[in-house]
């Protein structure tokens, strides 16, 4: 059983997604023997050296070879294994789309896709690390679970699920480490569930990831000014609960979706496809990447450059709130 003391949740919270995941994943092997991890050369990165040291016959190392790593997943799930593929997001999105397409989601193989510091979060190693596009072709195949936690104790609670979810997922974490908690040591997940972290009655901030923070800290802020922001956390990205997230929109008069990837494809996309089966909607405005390529800089600029932090959030709510 994993560890949700408070203790043991700001640990997690201090080490990020990326480290947490090795640590999380040795806690979960220790109950789950059908666990097997692999990993493109990123083990220390990951964090899965003590993984690899306490179950060597479980950890392969496939190194810079991510489409072999998504055959060789295939083969052992075929065999019995719940198999863990591990990279960072562009090479285990991007790089193998055609093998998890076919190798594993169509032949609905038992394999979890973990991208390791999505979006924005390895800063200054620069645009060819970024993954802003991963929503966007992920959720295009059938088959395949998409999960997107807020912070490391829901992706803890995540990684819980999929050690007993039987079929292909990918896992998406963002954030880097020191990223502030949403959730506590008593949050319970529900995959069949959307979180709205935050009521509010004038403004509905829709977030993933790691963003979802900024979303609640742009709330508060908002409140200052007499401007009431709900936050929702939308951390289940296929399949989508549409009738839920309808039902939460519905009570807003404006919906901002706020999101560390490209507008094409992403969470903004997913409301608009949900608002568009309703005859009236409220008005939504959708913040992320801009088709443009990315400039490099650490994971705060990042956020700052492209409106994306709690400061860019609340200055765009508050001129279109000035304009009606």
């Amino acid at each position: 059983m994993l560890d949700f003391s408070s203790n043991r949740i700001m640990d997690l919270s201090r080490l990020g997604m990326r480290k947490s995941y090795g640590c999380i994943l040795k806690e979960l092997a220790d109950d789950h023997e059908d666990i097997v991890s692999i990993v493109a050369d990123v083990a220390d990165s990951a964090n899965l050296l003590d993984y690899g040291k306490n179950f060597p016959f479980k950890h392969i190392n496939a190194g810079i070879s991510e489409q072999n790593m998504m055959a060789m997943a295939a083969g052992l799930a075929k065999e019995g294994s719940n198999v863990f593929v591990t990279s960072f997001a562009p090479f285990v999105s991007l790089r193998v789309y055609e093998a998890i397409r076919t190798l594993i989601c169509y032949m609905n193989l038992n394999v979890k896709i973990v991208a390791l510091s999505s979006g924005f979060s390895l800063g200054v190693q620069g645009a060819t690390h970024y993954a802003l596009e991963d929503i966007a072709i992920m959720r295009a195949i059938p088959n395949l679970l998409v999960l997107s936690p807020a912070d490391t104790t829901e992706m803890a609670k995540m990684m819980e699920y999929l050690a007993t979810y039987n079929g292909p997922a990918y896992l998406r974490l963002t954030g880097i480490p020191g990223s502030a908690l949403i959730h506590r040591e008593d949050y319970r997940y529900d995959v069949n569930s959307i979180n709205e972290v935050r009521m509010g009655t004038d403004v509905g901030l829709i977030s993933t990831g790691t963003l979802v923070c900024e979303s609640v800290r742009a709330a508060r802020g908002l409140a200052k000014n007499d401007i009431d922001a709900g936050v929702i956390n939308l951390s289940t990205l296929n399949p989508v609960k549409v009738d839920e997230l309808l039902k939460m929109c519905k009570k807003y008069s404006m919906l901002v979706s706020v999101e560390e990837h490209n507008v094409c494809g992403g969470i903004g996309s997913i409301t608009s496809e949900a608002l568009a089966c309703l005859d009236s909607h409220p008005r939504l405005i959708r913040l992320g990447t801009i088709d443009s390529n990315q400039v490099t800089g650490n994971y705060k600029f990042m956020l700052q450059k492209n409106g994306l932090d709690a400061k860019g959030i609340m200055d765009v709510v508050l001129a279109e709130f000035t304009k009606s």
